[in-house]
């Protein structure tokens, strides 16, 4: 009997030797197959990583080349605005300088025409004493 229980153990010992042989072949193809796709993953990582960063950079650029360009159409529109504003006044002054021209010869016209009628006046009053004059002569 300790044939058969050595026997047994033996082959036993052999299957647990083979069992155990075997789980290590596979853990060591699955950490083989683990280590080949992480590889794999971190290429396709630092390469999208660079991707990533050339894109950026790009859209960075073209951001920048975009706010140049708006604050140069800015400035340009702040010059424009400037020139107009500068006209605007230049039209102004030009209108209150002519504009005074005008009120002072309005002014100089109406004193003129006051004066011209002042006299009328004194010549109508002239002509009314004297028409009262020959009114009361006669009546006399």
């Amino acid at each position: 009997m300790n044939i058969c229980i050595e026997r047994e153990r033996e082959v036993m010992g052999r299957k647990t030797r083979q069992f155990f042989i075997l789980f290590l072949l596979v853990m060591l193809m699955a950490i083989a197959a683990y280590i080949w796709i992480w590889t794999i993953d971190y290429r396709i990582s630092s390469q999208e990583s660079q991707l990533l960063r050339q894109q950026f950079d790009l859209a960075h650029r073209e951001a920048m080349d975009e706010s140049a360009e708006w604050r140069q159409r800015f400035d340009e529109e702040v010059e424009k605005t400037k020139m107009c504003i500068k006209e605007l006044d230049e039209i102004k002054e030009s209108h209150r300088t002519t504009h005074a021209a005008g009120v002072n010869k309005k002014l100089e016209m109406l004193e003129k025409e006051n004066m011209d009628l002042l006299e009328r006046i004194e010549i109508l009053k002239q002509e009314l004493e004297a028409e009262k004059f020959n009114c009361s002569t006669k009546q006399i």
